[in-house]
């Protein structure tokens, strides 16, 4: 069987084929991911329902997002995020709703029926921090002959 072969049948066909499931942690970390790469989020944050109840519990991946799936199949998504001070909110939160939706969409096929966007805070960015350089940054002294 060829390659072409694997990616050709439809759902239906799959379905046929046998169940096909995705943990929901895997939901959950495809749901950060795609916020993490929206400009000007800083971070996905885990609410205070989060720390409190389930601090030892709930796995990293799991932290600041909630998924439940509809009796259609459809997906409804909530994230909690961090953004940047001084980015426009609104227009960042929709793009977090854009970019899980599409994501969502693109690697399980199945439709999302609502992304609730929760910012939880804002992060000032600091300038004035300067990593560690890296091996490759160090610069040589010169030899003493």
């Amino acid at each position: 069987m060829q390659d072409a072969d694997l990616h050709s049948h439809s759902p239906e066909e799959q379905n046929a084929l046998g169940d096909i499931k995705i943990n929901h942690s895997v939901l959950a970390s495809i749901v950060r991911l795609a916020a993490l790469e929206v400009k000007n989020v800083s971070g996905v944050s885990s609410g205070i329902v989060d720390q409190l109840g389930g601090f030892f519990s709930k796995k990293e991946s799991d932290r600041g997002v909630r998924i439940l799936e509809n009796p259609d199949g459809r997906y409804q998504i909530e994230i909690r995020v961090v953004m940047v001070y001084g980015c426009e909110l609104g227009k960042t939160a929709q793009n977090v709703q854009l970019a899980i939706r599409n994501q969502i969409q693109k690697m399980t096929g199945k439709e999302v029926a609502k992304i609730d966007v929760i910012i939880d805070g804002v992060k000032a960015v600091d300038d004035r921090k300067t990593e560690e350089p890296r091996p490759s940054q160090w610069t040589k002294l010169p030899e003493n002959d």
